[in-house]
């Protein structure tokens, strides 16, 4: 990060929490497998949202302390998790009809980059992986009335995540309105990127020096 300016990214819960914080009451959400599963833990009690899974659990619950854990609860990642008051449990088919007749207000998937037209890739690095599948997330992306990205905004060594054109192999084409990263938080539009919000001590310069993507910066 840049030695000028005291710049602190997000971690996976602050980007789970900056993300929660955007999501409304009523919303019925699908959270992928990754930081994702992070944003039901960051939901107030008060507020109700419903997270869905894949697997056939509606009305997910923040992870689970240690002596409450239930092996035979888990989401679609294999992950432990509680019900919220009013949850229920459905076959395999029926979540996905959910998903498929454009129930979910909401999906929230991570990345391995996002274009500047909407377009994701998040599951393959490469045209010869052999695992892991693309799973749930074509379904999801197609399905969803709205999908938000959360990832970093960078590679561990430093390249782009946030593209003109996504080099990975695609989950789907002009999806995503939102993205979510551990520097900014930017909306997907007809013109681009555009930044709504940056950590404090980022400056726009240093965004777009890690950003192959133009940006653009709300007022």
């Amino acid at each position: 990060m840049d030695t000028a300016v005291d710049v602190k990214p997000l971690d996976r819960h602050g980007m789970a929490r900056r993300l929660a914080a955007d999501i409304p009451e009523g919303w019925v959400v699908n959270l992928g497998i990754g930081i994702p599963t992070l944003v039901s833990d960051h939901v107030p009690p008060e507020r109700e949202v419903i997270f869905q899974s894949e697997n056939g659990v509606i009305g997910v619950g923040p992870a689970p302390a240690s002596e409450d854990e239930d092996l035979w609860l888990i989401n679609a990642g294999k992950q432990l998790v509680t019900l919220r008051p009013g949850g229920s449990f459905v076959s395999q088919s029926d979540s996905f009809a959910l998903i498929r007749g454009g129930h979910l207000d909401l999906c929230v998937l991570g990345a391995f980059e996002v274009a500047e037209n909407g377009d994701i890739a998040n599951w393959a690095v490469s045209s010869n992986e052999k695992a892991p599948a693309v799973g749930g997330a074509m379904d999801l992306a197609a399905g969803a009335k709205r999908l938000w990205a959360i990832m970093e905004h960078t590679t561990k060594d430093g390249r782009p995540r946030l593209v003109r054109r996504c080099s990975y192999p695609l989950t789907a084409l002009g999806v995503v309105s939102r993205v979510y990263t551990n520097l900014a938080v930017l909306d997907v539009t007809p013109e681009g990127f555009v930044v709504r919000e940056m950590v404090p001590g980022l400056t726009p310069e240093a965004l777009q020096a890690r950003t192959e993507a133009k940006l653009r910066f709300a007022a």
